[in-house]
């Protein structure tokens, strides 16, 4: 066998057993599990309590609006890391590129700030 060959075999026994057990237990699932749900199975459940009222609320938005800047937070120092260890070898473009990514990233946390995104009641 070829050498390269070889060194991919370990991959493709992992992908292997991976497809088998992808395949095996939806099958083991449906044949082993349950046929039919009963009345109880049916019921609404919540803390042992039948659920009053609707069972979709709306919640605030505030939520995801500080998830996204989560995320965006996260991206910044994503982009800040490596920046940093090549610093020396991107010259003044990479300086310049950072401090334009630098400045419309506070620019975007100062609009958000003003607009009261991050005050919480």
């Amino acid at each position: 066998m070829d050498q390269t060959l070889i060194d991919f075999l370990p991959i493709a026994v992992l992908l292997g057993i991976a497809l088998f057990f992808a395949l095996l237990l939806p099958i083991l699932s449906l044949s082993l599990g349950p046929k039919k749900m009963g009345a109880r199975a049916l019921a609404p459940y919540e803390s042992g309590m039948t659920a009053i009222g609707e069972a979709q609320r709306r919640l605030p938005v505030k939520f995801y609006r500080i998830a996204v800047l989560f995320i965006l937070f996260d991206v910044d120092i994503i982009l800040l890391v490596p920046w940093a260890v090549t610093f020396r070898n991107l010259g003044y473009f990479g300086l310049w590129a950072m401090l334009i990514f630098m400045v419309m990233f506070v620019v975007g946390d100062l609009w958000v700030w003003k607009k009261g995104v991050l005050e919480w009641e």
